[in-house]
């Protein structure tokens, strides 16, 4: 699953594949923006840990990742 987040003050947003699952990410950002946890913490799928902190979070887009098609066909 493909996350962006928008990072406040930051000319590019973070983007990165995670295995965990919408449900999971949306939890977590949920968490983080309800001031439960200062800092929103998600995993990718090389086992990278990426940590923001809450407060300057600007959004997040939580995506399934698309198959990537190559050479020509028809949809």
């Amino acid at each position: 699953m493909e996350v962006k987040i928008g990072v406040q003050f930051a000319p590019r947003e973070l983007v990165l594949e995670s295995t965990q699952s919408q449900d999971d990410v949306e939890q977590a950002v949920a968490e983080a923006l309800a001031g439960k946890n200062n800092l929103l913490s998600l995993v990718d799928e090389k086992g990278r840990r990426v940590v923001v902190p809450a407060d300057k979070i600007a959004y997040v887009e939580i995506a399934e990742s698309e198959l990537r098609r190559v050479g020509f066909g028809t949809p």
